[in-house]
């Protein structure tokens, strides 16, 4: 309830979706496409970035 703080489930980023999703990030890492390697894999793997 109040004070109690929600965790967040770890993901399995050895799923062949998560894989695909990392390499694509992987790729535009790579081309100089990706400005915040953090920001992207997080967003695609769904979690909050605990930079800040």
């Amino acid at each position: 309830m109040f004070g109690k703080k929600t965790q967040q489930q770890p993901s399995d980023l050895t799923s062949p979706e998560s894989v695909r999703k990392s390499q694509q990030v992987y790729d535009r890492i790579t081309s100089g496409e990706c400005k915040d390697a953090v920001a992207e894999l997080d967003a695609v793997h769904g979690r909050k970035s605990k930079r800040g």
